[in-house]
């Protein structure tokens, strides 16, 4: 359509929406995109735009944490933790543009619906009070010493905005006559349908933002010395490449926790009610010993996380993908764990079948591990055998047995397992050459404390044997 035509269409559809009201002797001719079809595809008026929500309040910034060195001097800290912002309104729904109803259509139209008032926006979270660390020689002199390390409260959330109203409809109903045939000849024929307009639907308001979190209150922590503490080392995280065969320190500060840590200190200081006092420190290395015949190196980047924790014991975390068999030993402050097996776990479950054969109790399944690791894996097999029963005139298969495969039927030949399928308690019948079987077989593979299942299905006729 030409810039042109755009411009001058209302004024062309207003004048073909008159001459539908002259008289049949009077005759126009309209472009096609004024009649009613028109009309058809667009509704009345234009929507309300969605008012903007509000912004989230920025949360207040924590207090500063401080340490200080206790000699009988006196001190007021203040460490409290700021306000939350609060969130902003949202705005209010803008209201439609109603426009000019149509006087006639060959449809029901909707008047344009207002706009969504916008969200509020969520309050800013109270900042928490800072902590304070204190070295002491004597106790009673953190009495002099004054601390405030108060929360800081949330911010409130900001209200949502207001919906529009929708546009009204200035005439509810009309009735447009069809006609067919010739006036006056017996074949004329005329109908009436009644059409409708509909009021436009009011915006929906806003919903309220949520107000902020309350800060916590600031953490006093007690040490028995003048020294600073010095750094720790609780924890490291590396590659198993990268552990094997070095020895690394570890190292942590070790703390009691008491309750009372107002009465510590000055009348009207306000922390936290439970505090930290420093125990002891703890100091250890650890080491990897790699007896795994493939080299770490062949594992990439897995990563292994190694802590210290307040017992003095090394917990070592390997990455899901990676299990390993392995034993711990702690002698000198050194700990040692050595790798006696390690094994990728996407190598876990790649059993597959290999043959089935024989028939009666001669039936075996055998089952293939494609990754080689059955000499270090625990390996279970449980199986459900289904077989059809074509005499009795079923189509579907029967469960004739469902459980697991006793150890004394499960021959391991390396990586090869074969299931002597006829030894278990099945039928005769299901066991003879001829039998289609339907066999889901669930494998449960572990090392040390961790196991998969992997679920195995094969669906045969039983063969008479050679």
């Amino acid at each position: 359509m030409s810039n042109s035509l755009r411009g001058k269409l209302p004024l062309l559809l207003t004048f073909c929406l008159f001459t539908s009201l002259l008289p049949a002797s009077v005759s126009v001719l309209c472009p096609a995109i004024a009649n009613n079809n028109y009309l058809a595809n667009r509704d009345y008026g234009r929507d309300g735009s969605a008012g903007t929500s509000g912004r989230s309040g920025r949360d207040g910034r924590d207090g500063q944490n401080q340490t200080i060195v206790i000699d009988g001097s006196s001190a007021n800290l203040d460490l409290s933790g700021q306000n939350g912002e609060d969130g902003e309104d949202g705005e209010n729904g803008y209201r439609p543009d109603c426009g000019y109803q149509p006087e006639k259509g060959n449809r029901d139209i909707h008047a344009a619906d207002g706009g969504a008032g916008g969200h509020g926006g969520k309050g800013g979270n109270g900042g928490n009070g800072g902590s304070i660390t204190a070295y002491y020689t004597n106790l009673a002199d953190l009495r002099k010493i004054l601390v405030r390390a108060t929360p800081g409260e949330g911010g409130r959330g900001g209200r949502g905005g207001n919906g529009a109203s929708g546009c009204n409809c200035r005439r509810r109903s009309w009735e447009v006559e069809t006609c067919k045939g010739t006036p006056g000849s017996s074949d004329y024929k005329c109908t009436k349908k009644r059409y409708r307009c509909h009021d436009g639907r009011d915006g929906s308001n806003g919903s309220d933002g949520s107000d902020g979190r309350t800060g916590r209150l600031g953490v006093l922590s007690i040490v028995n010395s003048k020294e600073p503490l010095a750094a720790e080392t609780p924890n490291i995280k590396l590659s198993i490449a990268e552990l094997t065969g070095k020895q690394f320190p570890l190292s942590k500060n070790k703390w009691n926790l008491r309750t009372g840590a107002t009465s510590l200190l000055a009348p009207g200081s306000m922390v936290a009610d439970e505090y930290r006092e420093f125990a002891q420190r703890l100091e250890e290395s650890f080491q990897i010993v790699w007896q795994e015949k493939q080299p770490s190196q062949s594992f990439g980047n897995q990563p292994v996380t190694v802590t210290l924790n307040d017992g003095k014991q090394v917990e070592v975390t390997f990455a899901e993908d990676l299990w390993v068999d392995g034993n711990s030993k702690s002698e000198n402050n050194l700990t040692t764990y050595t790798v006696s097996h390690a094994i990728l776990k996407q190598d876990v479950t790649r059993l597959a079948i290999g043959e089935f054969a024989g028939a009666g109790e001669n039936l075996n399944l055998k089952i293939v591990d494609l990754a080689a690791k059955s000499d270090v894996l625990q390996t279970k097999f449980r199986v459900k055998f289904r077989a059809r029963d074509n005499f009795g005139g079923f189509s579907d298969y029967k469960i004739v047995y469902s459980g697991d495969v006793p150890s004394e039927f499960v021959t391991r030949d390396y990586n090869r397992f074969i299931l002597a399928l006829g030894k278990l308690k099945i039928p005769e019948d299901a066991l003879s050459p001829g039998t289609n079987v339907d066999i889901e077989v669930i494998a449960t593979r572990s090392l040390g404390e961790r196991s998969a299942k992997q679920t195995i299905n094969w669906q045969s006729a039983i063969r008479k044997p050679k």
